[in-house]
């Protein structure tokens, strides 16, 4: 078993960025989802309630990010600008972000069309992490998100119109030896990175959403056959939500070894 595809997404909701060799640290892949869009009093805008965001295509800059979306002209948001605190809230966490730019928040209310905020989550994170010191980023809340390939591959064995790994935007993905096999794990190892591995990973309608098109599909897959296969008493699930135990380098090909199971037979 090895890692088989790592992504970033620096602005959470948009198109994440696939990299062969990253940082893993205590709040995630090293630039991941720290930009958040919102609505002017600080609460998460995602591609939820606005799919259209999955079209927004992030270049990573020395400090910032380059911004592309179809039909505009693209833009960059630079971090040396963002100095005004901001209030920022991801599901029931309430924190302080930054803001600067008001030329992005036009850019993406076009896009949304609705008043927003492009927040940066600082040089520092100050949402607090029940699970460690160092905090957490705009994540919905866990610092990484694992899929098996296995698990995916039998997912689309169900499907009459397959799905792909970035409907589920992973940050790390796996080749297991069988499907659903992460539901045993407790804790792992890839490379020389050690995660523990926090809770099946609850699933909904942005899985629904076509990555390329920014558009819900009307069938409803994979999310329909997902609540009828995967009911767990967590919810509708798929993947597995970790935190790594020390930082380092992860690289494609790293062997992942089980560390301990949830499970004795």
């Amino acid at each position: 078993m090895q890692l088989t595809a790592m992504f970033v997404h620096p602005l959470k909701s948009t198109r994440g960025i696939a990299f062969d060799r990253a940082y893993a640290g205590p709040l995630g892949l090293l630039h991941d989802r720290e930009w958040l869009l919102a609505t002017p009093d600080g609460n998460q805008i995602t591609a939820r309630s606005h799919p259209q965001l999955l079209r927004v295509a992030v270049e990573l800059l020395p400090g910032g990010l380059l911004l592309r979306y179809p039909g505009k002209p693209s833009i960059c948001a630079l971090a040396t600008a963002f100095q005004r605190p901001h209030p920022a809230q991801v599901w029931k966490d309430s924190f302080e972000a930054w803001h600067g730019d008001e030329r992005l928040d036009a850019w993406f209310a076009d896009i949304v069309g609705c008043d927003c905020r492009l927040l940066w989550l600082g040089a520092r994170s100050n949402r607090a992490f029940k699970h460690g010191a160092d905090g957490m980023s705009f994540a919905d809340g866990y610092p990484f998100l694992l899929v098996n390939q296995a698990s995916l591959d039998d997912l689309n064995r169900q499907l009459e119109q397959p799905v792909a790994l970035r409907n589920f935007r992973p940050n790390l993905v796996v080749s297991g030896d069988y499907p659903w096999m992460e539901d045993e794990w407790k804790a792992i190892r890839i490379g020389d990175i050690e995660f523990e591995v926090m809770k099946p990973c609850t699933r909904c309608v942005l899985t629904t959403v076509d990555p390329e098109l920014g558009e819900k599909r009307a069938d409803g897959e994979p999310l329909r056959t997902l609540v009828r296969t995967r009911r767990l008493d967590e919810g509708v699930c798929f993947g597995v939500n970790l935190r790594a135990r020390n930082a380092g380098m992860l690289t494609l090909g790293a062997p992942l070894e089980i560390v301990e199971e949830r499970y004795s037979f």
